[in-house]
């Protein structure tokens, strides 16, 4: 089987596809036209319906309003224990290449009144799940309550987005960091829309692992893309980077399926044309495809489990020039200017997944060029287990940014005794 631009736009729901228009009151089937990326019809009103088993609020009604950040549909979900209130919401972003398309995601509200300029918003970009719609995690608004109340309970909004092709049409474009980034941003405008809320301008990004990447985006491009909103700062977690060397990491590791998922995720986001997969995948590897839209990220892990990394890959994506082009694009390593927003990365001393080594000589690119940037490693912990160690030294970081505390923050985190701490010496007072 050969998979080319049907991979990206018809892989799931589109076979089944129901086309409707109002025509003089009367209901009936039209055809419709597909985005390149399979997002967005571009002619009649349509409707691209819920995955197989999914909710019926992942429906998607077409065309869509040419503007990030609108909210398409929203509802309030019953979550027990929550200090808040938790809204499911569709809204607009913008994908990879620029065109708008339909995302969903969960907004947390906290109880009580707002501040003066409303309550201020964590936006969650989440780590690596998977990339079919049933590992969106709005389908699960429960599962964080711990981590929800933590910061609700300081009095701010959480914007958790599940990123294009989680819950939406279109396989998710996995590691495609300004895709990922509007996402994450676009969420914070659509949840000041939802009436009642009373959420504020001021907004901080805070991802782990993939999430941190869009983290790590959302810090470049953030300012600019959205003007309207203030941003306050970024918490990125074990951002990927060195991509390159990740790719030699990965495909001797428990994690090779990674290789696999970026392919198919820089497919989605960029197209046949600049990101072809017959060229660096082998027959073998062009087969496996199918299975990322079949299954969250374990299913994946152990489908993949017993077959060689080398088996699939026809060559090296960094000595293809179209693969080297766009990989390097989503490499925070290939950054070439400082952002205003604070930035803290959060690393553990002995992440299995992404080399603590990584984040290193991030930090020495990122502080040439001036960035404000502060780096915390917590020596011992794992690739998961460093969140729950600097999670309250993260919370205090992030108040303080609220507040509007000088930066590099001189604050000693605490998490555990050893921390390495490093700043920027370029911004250091």
């Amino acid at each position: 089987m050969t998979w080319t631009g049907s991979f990206r736009s018809v892989v799931r729901r589109l076979p089944a596809l129901l086309v409707a228009a109002v025509i003089g009151g009367a209901l009936a089937a039209c055809g419709s036209d597909t985005s390149a990326d399979g997002n967005a019809p571009t002619t009649t009103t349509s409707i691209v319906p819920a995955g197989e088993g999914m909710p019926e609020f992942y429906a998607v009604t077409y065309p869509l309003e040419d503007a990030p950040g609108r909210i398409i549909k929203v509802e309030e979900v019953p979550v027990e224990g929550l200090a808040g209130t938790m809204y499911r919401i569709m809204y607009t972003t913008r994908t990879q290449r620029g065109e708008i398309a339909a995302v969903t995601g969960l907004v947390a509200v906290p109880d009580g009144a707002a501040p003066e300029g409303g309550f201020p918003v964590v936006s969650w970009a989440h780590g690596t799940d998977g990339m079919a719609d049933t590992c969106a995690p709005s389908l699960d608004p429960g599962a964080n309550v711990g981590i929800a109340n933590l910061l609700l309970d300081k009095g701010w909004a959480i914007a958790a987005t599940d990123y294009v092709g989680e819950g939406t049409p279109g396989l998710m474009p996995y590691i495609a960091g300004e895709s990922a980034a509007r996402n994450a941003i676009d969420i914070v405008r659509a949840a000041r829309a939802i009436p009642g809320t009373a959420i504020g301008r001021d907004y901080i990004v805070w991802g782990h692992s993939q999430g941190g990447h869009t983290a790590m985006h959302a810090d470049r491009i953030g300012p600019d893309y959205a003007p309207d909103l203030e941003l306050r700062g970024v918490v990125a977690g074990a951002p990927p980077s060195q991509f390159p060397l990740l790719y030699e990491f990965l495909k001797t590791s428990p994690f090779k399926h990674y290789l696999l998922m970026a392919a198919g995720g820089i497919n989605a986001a960029y197209g046949d044309e600049a990101a072809p997969l017959d060229a660096i995948l082998t027959p073998a590897g062009m087969e496996q495809l199918p299975i990322l839209d079949e299954g969250c990220v374990g299913e994946v892990g152990d489908r993949l489990a017993p077959i060689d990394a080398e088996s699939l890959v026809k060559m090296n994506p960094f000595e293809n020039d179209k693969w080297k082009a766009v990989l390097s694009e989503n490499d925070p390593q290939a950054f070439t200017k400082a952002s205003p927003a604070p930035l803290l990365i959060i690393h553990g001393g002995a992440d299995e997944q992404i080399p603590t080594v990584s984040s290193e000589w991030l930090a020495n690119h990122l502080c040439d060029l001036g960035q404000d940037l502060t780096r915390w490693v917590y020596p011992g912990q794992s690739h998961a287990g460093v969140v729950g160690s600097s999670a309250p030294d993260m919370l205090t970081w992030m108040e303080h940014r609220f507040a509007g505390d000088a930066t590099p923050d001189p604050m000693t985190p605490s998490g555990q005794a050893d921390v390495d701490v490093r700043r920027c010496p370029s911004v250091a007072a």
